[in-house]
């Protein structure tokens, strides 16, 4: 979600300023620097055009995902890209760049990574086989479900790395993915006996808090152990604590969103009970502007707020997922106006976002502002193995060329029509039922 983008788009760009900053004003007469090497190729298989280190298997699970809730099957190499970057033990880093050499301790592990993995995957089709469940993809799924399980943190949750305090973001994202792949969250301990619904309510904001009423706090404060609220961290508890995931769809009837405090004094709220605190708290929030504004940069200087793009499309979704679609359809409309520079400029992730987003809500992501989303995705990696029969006629149509010779053709069906009608020959029309690709 959000603050993984965040933060690896936050690595990258204090990369990058080290290298700006790493070097002081050019000597006067220095000799001509050497060409820049070319930047390596990108693996086949991947979506996207820039950098993977940060986001390489993030954004490939996010573009399987919105395909998937498109009726659009995964291309088959990208899907054998993403499962060789699974480590042995069932975790996946962020990137690989050479699958070949086995992971070893010096592996990042990434928690978020082989969650939203574990889920993209459990989409796809799988081989068939004489056994259920012995398929490599399977396998695979099985394997990182069961990786997550092991490096659960004592307090019940996780963090972004194995070993590392536990987080909302992270904990949301990992108990989404459990329960889409069947699994019952409630039911996995730790070694201490917490579950992941333990460490998530210790995010939640009071609804009679002065701030952030009903928000979740990414983490509390390691000094003073205050919790501030934080967007993205909220949108992604409430799919969590509901049990549900990106692919959601909204609930119907339309409920109003509302922040309850348990009865008793002290008393901790039901991880559900929290979730829906959180999305009132998102639905207040919305209310205001219509999107979510990006966090100030530490040490920055005061500017006007930026809209976040990708927060808002997630405050989407766990709004239309708690029940809350017609305070989510504002937000929606947002971003069919605004987000098309971001999408393009961000690549496969975002367009999956907001891909995801319309699907919540029942939006037409092949019309979404007049751009179809779809496409524009599928452009950014191999074309998929299949696609709706509806998209493959919009493709011929907009290939097809206007003028004489489109007439001509047009011409030629209705004249053989004609004829048959003159000879007094009985025509039937037979409309055959085009199967679609299975929605999900």
């Amino acid at each position: 979600m959000t603050t993984v983008r965040v933060r690896r788009g936050a690595a990258a760009a204090l990369a990058a300023a080290a290298v700006l900053l790493s070097g002081g004003a050019p000597a006067a007469h220095a000799a001509p620097s050497p060409a820049p090497s070319p930047a390596p190729a990108l693996p086949a298989g991947l979506y996207g055009t820039k950098d993977p280190t940060y986001d390489g298997v993030w954004r490939q699970s996010l573009a399987f995902m919105a395909q998937q809730v498109s009726g659009v099957e995964p291309n088959r190499q990208a899907v054998s890209w993403l499962m060789g970057q699974q480590c042995d033990g069932g975790g996946f880093a962020s990137y690989r760049p050479d699958p070949a050499k086995t992971c070893d301790p010096k592996t990042v592990l990434d928690t978020n990574a082989t969650a939203v993995a574990v889920q993209a995957l459990s989409g796809v089709d799988k081989p068939e086989t004489d056994e259920p469940g012995e398929d490599p993809v399977s396998k695979a799924i099985g394997a990182g479900a069961a990786w997550l399980k092991g490096v659960q943190n004592p307090d019940g949750g996780w963090g972004y790395n194995p070993g590392s305090p536990s987080d909302a973001n992270s904990t949301s994202i990992v108990v989404s993915a459990l329960a889409a792949t069947g699994h019952r969250p409630g039911d996995i301990t730790s070694k201490g006996g917490k579950t992941p619904y333990d460490a998530l309510v210790r995010f939640a904001i009071p609804c009679d808090a002065k701030q952030g009423a009903g928000a979740f706090a990414y983490q509390p404060d390691p000094k003073t152990g205050a919790l501030v609220a934080n967007g993205d961290a909220t949108a992604a508890a409430v799919l969590a604590g509901l049990g549900k995931d990106l692919q959601a769809r909204g609930v119907k009837p339309e409920q109003k969103p509302t922040c309850e405090t348990p009865a008793k004094p002290a008393a901790t709220p039901t991880a559900e009970r929290a979730a829906r605190n959180g999305a009132a708290h998102l639905a207040g929030a919305l209310a205001r502007s219509g999107h979510l504004d990006l966090p100030p940069m530490p040490g920055a200087a005061t500017t006007a707020p930026q809209p976040d793009f990708g927060n808002t499309a997630d405050a989407v979704i766990a709004l239309g997922a708690a029940g809350h679609g017609e305070k989510a359809a504002g937000a929606l409309a947002w971003l069919e106006k605004n987000s098309a520079a971001w999408a393009k400029e961000s690549g496969p992730a975002a367009y999956a976002q907001l891909i995801l987003a319309a699907h919540t809500l029942g939006a037409d992501a092949r019309d979404f502002g007049g751009a179809d989303l779809v496409r524009q995705l599928n452009a950014t990696g191999p074309a998929p193995e299949a696609a709706p029969l509806e998209t493959k006629e919009k493709e011929q149509e907009s290939a097809e060329p206007n003028g004489a010779e489109g007439e001509s053709e047009g011409f030629s069906v209705w004249l053989v029509v004609a004829i048959f009608l003159v000879a007094g020959m009985g025509i039937g029309f037979l409309l055959s039922g085009r199967n679609r690709n299975r929605q999900r």
